[in-house]
């Protein structure tokens, strides 16, 4: 099987294939002839260094043509991609890499200095290739990448489906590396992506990071139908509503948080740009508000919300349609193509009734979950029964076979579509010496959907303030994982075996909000 890039170079090497168009009218554009040669160059440079079949690569950046080369390079040479998020400090940074035992880390230039700093921490780490800007000394460049040859890499892994390794945090507080190796279920696949109505005419946008596991999955669906890419480097509202207008952009998937922006724009600002051209709008990486949708779908086209429920883990699990949005509030939809869910409650048994009185644990049984977690294998069997997996969602069905997410990841936080484990941010709190116990949990948010919140218990005789944890907190963490707002208890509430109930902690807050 011919690589798909390879193909599309050969069938419609002038289509424009990807372009960042910059606010500042700076235009880098690319056909898909010229992203071949330049994807060929990056893999025939991972080879030269010794990568291969199987290699993790880890590559680090914002959505750009250059991330989109690596991506296509790394699958060209059957290579693991390992996505790193760029946001991560670089203690948090430092444990992924490590973790990945990658050889090779393709860096955007604005954060090579990083890379550079932890030298001396990534013993595994041989190389480093800096890309789109001046480098550290030490790394390759955009000139090493120009000097290796354009043709298609000898060396690959004959289907040119390679894998990916996306790390995403783990209620221990440790990241952990969900590995995905080859391609998905191409069956499942093209019933998957025909409920949209993707069209090869489609132009899609990133309007999330490419890093994740959403926007890098359907970029890479817009690439199979041979579509145009507009690559968004920093999300702004307005700018993401000139390039929807001057390239007739179609298709996206997108959080909540970014559509909110969006919507929430003057109306006379978005009456000066066209948004008839969307097509696709896929819903997602958290749950949509039925006021947000209603907000959405009075600025776009009706029929092109979709919504699905998912995770890294175990891929794209339902679809609710367009002409369901209104109809079935709340709901995630009915069950994609190739994928059986199955809900059992607390004593493992599985729950036949509907309803919101008959939740249970989400399992999921498909040909396109993960592998299982790099150097975990012990996190994946327990989140495993036979054949179906859980990431620990709780959900009900109603009686025509809609599911409905009642509870998440337990105890996970989701503050503008990114994923935040409490227990990753606790385990960097208790660190400090002011802090006897903490707790953290997501709380109601009207521009995020939910903020992180700590409450915590002083050390005795300490006067720690609210702006000191944030501060400490910013220190170590990712800007997006560090405290919104900070209380402070005498005890936390905690059961007799001394495990910690988070919702007695929550419910307050939720409930002020639906009272409001």
């Amino acid at each position: 099987m011919p690589d798909i890039l390879s193909v599309y170079a050969q069938s419609q090497p002038g289509k424009l294939a990807v372009v960042d168009d910059k606010p500042d009218g700076i235009v880098v554009a690319w056909t898909y002839a010229e992203l071949e040669a330049q994807a060929n160059r990056v893999a025939n440079l991972l080879l030269s260094l010794g990568a291969g079949q199987g290699t993790k690569v880890l590559w680090c950046g914002p959505n750009s043509p250059e991330v989109w080369a690596v991506i296509n390079a790394a699958r060209k040479i059957g290579a693991i991609a390992v996505p790193l998020n760029y946001r991560l400090t670089a203690e948090e940074a430092c444990y992924v890499i490590d973790n990945s035992d990658a050889p090779i880390a393709y860096v955007d230039y604005e954060h090579a200095p990083m890379f550079a700093s932890l030298r001396g921490k990534l013993p595994k780490l041989q190389h480093v290739i800096a890309v789109g800007g001046a480098a550290p000394d030490g790394m390759l460049t955009d000139a090493d990448i120009a000097a290796a040859p354009s043709d298609p890499p000898a060396e690959s892994d004959g289907t040119g489906t390679g894998g990916t390794m996306i790390y995403t945090s783990g209620t221990t507080g440790k990241p952990k590396g969900a590995v995905r190796s080859g391609g998905a279920d191409p069956e499942a696949l093209a019933a998957l992506l025909g409920l949209f109505g993707y069209r090869p005419d489609d132009v899609y946008i990133t309007s999330g990071p490419l890093y994740h596991s959403g926007p890098g999955a359907f970029a890479g669906a817009a690439l199979l139908y041979g579509q145009t890419v507009v690559v968004q480097r920093k999300f702004d509202a307005e700018d993401w509503l000139r390039l929807v207008d001057k390239y007739k952009v179609s298709s996206t998937f997108s959080a909540p948080a970014l559509v909110r922006m969006i919507c929430a724009l003057p109306a006379e600002v978005k009456a000066r740009y066209d948004r008839s051209s969307m097509h696709v709008m896929i819903a997602n990486a958290a749950p949509w508000s039925f006021a947000l949708k209603q907000q959405y779908l009075a600025d776009f086209p009706p029929e092109s919300l979709f919504e699905v429920y998912g995770s890294t883990e175990l891929g794209v699990d339902t679809v609710l349609l367009p002409k369901d949005q209104l109809r079935k509030p709340g709901s995630c939809g009915q069950p994609a193509p190739g994928i059986e869910i199955l809900l059992l409650d607390d004593d493992g048994a599985e729950v036949t009734g509907t309803g919101p009185d008959h939740p249970g644990e989400v399992f999921i049984r498909s040909k396109g979950v993960f592998d299982t977690y790099y150097k975990n294998d012990a996190s994946y069997e327990a989140n495993s029964r036979g054949d179906y997996h859980t990431v620990g969602d709780v959900a009900y069905w109603d009686d025509e076979g809609y599911l409905y997410i009642c509870d998440r990841k337990t105890d996970m936080i989701i503050p503008g579509g990114m994923n935040v484990y409490p227990a990753e941010i606790e385990a960097v709190l208790e660190q400090h010496p002011e802090i006897f116990d903490v707790a953290v949990f997501g709380i109601p948010s009207e521009e995020w959907g939910e903020a992180v919140h700590a409450t915590i218990v002083r050390a005795p005789g300490s006067s720690l303030t609210g702006e000191q944890v944030t501060a400490f907190a910013r220190e170590h963490l990712a800007s997006y994982k560090v405290p919104r707002s900070v209380a402070f208890t005498d005890e936390l509430p905690r059961t007799g075996s001394g495990k910690l109930l988070k919702r007695q902690l929550r419910a307050p807050y939720w409930a002020a909000k639906q009272g409001s």
